[in-house]
């Protein structure tokens, strides 16, 4: 945590603090003056930032450190980020790649196959003074008068900067915020309009991109089905692309969810639509659906320990510690499905596949024997057909019903949606009234799938248990499986009134089918 000024008189600002031994009860210390050489990365298509970081390798008095810095604040009064640093044995990007902790992991797991490249270096004087509270020698912070020149790597500079960073080095941060008053107003300084890292990047003429944004994406109704499809596709490719980055990192669990989802309904739609598609497209399908293997795992990993922590927050501490073992395990479980995760996404027949879909976006290469149809002619009858397949196996479901069975329908559920949600703006408030209706469906029976996939979880490893979990653990498992038979038995009460509100909307959607039908499809004369 820290605050950010920015500054045109550094020597004023010195001239202030040398004069003022104390401020606000709190005694400043002049410490050793500093040199700084800090050079910037990512990679060419800037992975490091889409994933909501700044990489930087910074050599000081001879020891180098690898430092991942986030690049959104938690406050919006002060620089709330979250920063990690990693020892390295020289200046050099590629001994990021021989290091294990924590820079060096989350480093190979955004950056893939992408090579770091040098964005822009900093050499920056730093003169110091810790702050203590009086009679205490532990510093609550520092104060950093820090004069920075920006160049090009290797090349010339291109601009100087003066900047005074108050940094916490204790969580009682609040203690600092009298002196910041003191200092802003004494040296009338104001809050820093951009960090270093934003200031270096517009120096040497670097904007970081979001990835390429295919086009068209937008879907009508005069379109032929396979150029609704594409338009789907390139959509949920630039969905993938964004997502990806910060679901490699792996410290959001919800990037990984909305890579997943993007990942569905790329192959929902190749399935889908896969008569009036390039067969270059379609082909991908089977390197698609195992990649979604490999990221099923890790979410259901994921879903396993937030339950585990919602769980163990309810638990009297005694027991909270009881269950560490458990926790442990299951991060074991996600690492090593992480691993495999990452080395498919990385493989050469993923990548290889995955441009070939983006080349097929921009350009299609050949075109299917039913390319052209319009989509009025095909959607409401795929609609119908999707939509019969849901209702015959809702209908069969009783309270009583095996898990699986429930399971089934969410997966027609899902394919409905994904279906609808492709053409939605077709038909308009119909559609997206079914759309939310089917949403919330999918919501109780996925909750059903979450628990009954934990509880299975839970069973084996009771059955089997591995090295580490001793009795007691064991027991408090038996107390989660039926946390999560509870939460599986109150969505399945929850089913039957979602599925009548789907049927509901369905009445509605049906009606609006039929009259798109008309339209493209008119009645025959009845003579004159």
């Amino acid at each position: 945590m820290e605050w950010q000024l920015a500054s045109t008189d550094l020597a004023a600002v010195r001239r202030w603090l040398d004069g003022h031994g104390t401020i606000e009860g709190l005694v400043l210390e002049p410490c050793s003056s500093l040199k700084l050489f800090d050079t910037y990365f990512d990679t060419d298509d800037w992975r490091i930032h889409r994933a909501g970081f700044a990489l930087r390798i910074r050599s000081e008095n001879g020891k180098s450190e690898a430092t991942l810095k986030s690049l959104r604040s938690n406050s919006a009064e002060m620089a709330d980020r979250r920063e990690l640093s990693e020892t390295l044995e020289s200046t050099e990007s590629e001994s990021i790649a021989r290091l294990t902790g924590p820079v060096g992991t989350r480093v190979h797991a955004v950056s893939g196959a992408h090579p770091l490249q040098a964005l822009f270096e900093a050499h920056t004087s730093r003169q110091r003074y810790a702050v203590h509270a009086a009679n205490d020698a532990k510093p609550l912070g520092e104060i950093a008068l820090d004069e920075t020149v920006i160049s090009r790597p290797h090349g010339q500079p291109q601009i100087s900067m003066q900047r005074i960073e108050v940094e916490a080095l204790t969580d009682a941060h609040e203690s600092l915020q009298p002196l910041v008053k003191a200092l802003r107003s004494g040296c009338s300084l104001e809050s820093a309009s951009d960090s270093k890292f934003s200031q270096g990047l517009k120096s040497v003429g670097l904007a970081p991109a979001p990835p390429p944004e295919l086009a068209p994406t937008t879907v009508n109704a005069s379109m032929g089905i396979d150029q609704v499809a594409l338009a789907n596709l390139r959509r949920y490719l630039w969905v993938w692309d964004r997502h990806e980055p910060s679901a490699r990192l792996g410290d959001d669990p919800e990037q990984l969810h909305d890579l997943r989802v993007a990942g569905r309904r790329l192959d929902a739609i190749l399935r889908q639509f896969g008569t009036y598609l390039p067969a270059s497209l379609v082909r991908i399908r089977p390197t698609l659906k195992k990649v979604l293997r490999a990221l099923g795992e890790v979410r259901d990993l994921d879903v396993a320990l937030l339950e585990l922590d919602g769980f163990n927050g309810a638990l009297p501490e005694a027991d909270q510690a009881n269950l560490e073992p458990l926790q442990q395990h299951l991060r074991s479980q996600r690492a090593r499905a992480r691993t495999k995760m990452l080395s498919l996404l990385d493989s050469s027949a993923v990548q290889r596949d995955l441009d070939e879909l983006r080349r097929g976006l921009v350009q299609p290469s050949d075109a299917a024997e039913g390319a052209g149809t319009s989509a009025l002619d095909v959607v409401p009858e795929l609609i119908r057909a999707r939509y019969k397949k849901v209702r015959k196996g809702a209908d069969d479901l009783t309270a009583d019903s095996p898990a699986e069975s429930y399971h089934a329908v969410r997966g027609n559920v899902k394919k409905l949606r994904y279906l609808l949600e492709s053409v939605a703006v077709i038909f308009g408030k119909p559609a997206n009234g079914m759309l939310r209706s089917l949403r919330r469906w999918q919501e109780k029976l996925g909750l059903q799938q979450d628990a009954d996939v934990a509880g299975r979880r839970l069973r084996a490893l009771a059955a089997v248990p591995p090295k580490g979990l001793p009795p007691e653990t064991l027991f408090l498992m038996g107390g989660l499986a039926a946390h999560h038979a509870q939460r599986a038995a109150k969505a399945r009460k929850r089913h039957p009134r979602a599925y009548r509100k789907v049927r509901g909307q369905w009445k509605t959607l049906k009606s609006k089918l039929v009259e798109h039908t008309a339209r493209v499809t008119p009645l025959p004369s009845s003579g004159p």
